[in-house]
């Protein structure tokens, strides 16, 4: 079993500051994952189970899950993208090779916006319990597929729901890693030892996060989203006067993306540019990986 770490910084938080003297870093992370998620009628040995309809189809091509996840694409990347652009702050896209690929005009347009690509696997799919040489195999594909896609290599790795437990000792084996965020432990970026290095790790949310309109639906109207990442800004806000913070929000092309909820999203973003000002830094998370690594260097 992993060390599991109960402490973190404890009293001790590192004594600093993201740019500008900002105490609070805002980080946008917006999941790519359509026509990477599980399909029978793409090859795959079953389909998906999450989306809107809780009924999965068992043993014959999905055609209602196929099409929920193709208005991520058609409509709902331009009109998060719109809204992004029209409150001037950038996102990290957490894109999984396997949709890029079929996208690509997205990969590209993303990057002429300035946003990052960050490695979201292969496929949208757990690695928990994978062989290790198939894991590594779907680590290195999905690095070069989405360099040769995008033009520009992920730094950044995240897995579906749960990594292995050779995940990261992959990732830095490969060398073309600078951060993973698979972890959701802490509100600020920290360091673990792996293969004789210490790996940094920016830790990810699923509460600040619009998944939250699935499964149980504590959001029901694009406000309540709104409220509730409002709340989790002002109280980290007032928390980064004392000390550094990192809040990580977490966006799905076909969930926030739908008319009745993207309001929710310009809603938050207004009132963090507002009651922010130049105490929050809104950033990419490489932006944020690198500054750190300078700020607090690996000891």
């Amino acid at each position: 079993m992993n060390h599991r770490d109960f402490l973190g910084y404890g009293d001790r938080p590192p004594a600093m500051r993201w740019p500008g003297d900002a105490g609070l870093a805002v980080s946008l992370v917006l999941n790519i994952e359509e026509g990477a998620e599980l399909s029978l009628a793409d090859g795959d040995e079953a389909n998906e189970s999450v989306h809107e309809v809780t009924q999965p189809v068992l043993g014959a091509p999905d055609m209602c899950l196929a099409s929920h996840f193709e208005y991520g694409t058609r409509v709902g990347y331009r009109r998060i993208a719109d809204v992004v652009a029209e409150a001037g702050v950038p996102m990290t896209l957490n894109a999984c090779a396997r949709s890029l690929v079929g996208v690509p005009w997205l990969a590209q347009d993303a990057v002429a916006r300035g946003h990052e690509i960050c490695s979201h696997g292969w496929r949208w799919e757990a690695h928990a319990g994978m062989d290790e040489a198939h894991e590594r195999a779907l680590i290195a594909r999905a690095h070069a597929e989405i360099a040769r896609v995008a033009g520009v290599a992920p730094v950044g790795w995240h897995t579906k729901s749960s990594p292995s437990v050779n995940t990261r000792r992959l990732l830095v084996e490969h060398g073309g890693f600078v951060y993973d965020s698979d972890a959701y432990n802490d509100d600020l970026p920290y360091y673990v030892p792996v293969s004789g290095r210490q790996h940094l790790v920016l830790p990810y949310a699923f509460d600040t996060n619009d998944m939250r309109f699935f499964g149980t639906q504590s959001f029901v109207r694009g406000q309540d989203f709104a409220d509730y990442v409002i709340d989790a800004f002002d109280w980290l806000h007032r928390e980064s006067r004392h000390g550094a913070k990192m809040l990580s929000v977490g966006l799905h092309l076909r969930i926030i993306g739908r008319a009745a909820r993207i309001g929710g999203l310009r809603t938050a973003l207004a009132h963090m540019r507002q009651a922010g000002g130049d105490s929050v830094w809104f950033a990419r998370r490489d932006a944020i990986a690198r500054h750190w690594l300078q700020a607090v260097p690996p000891g």
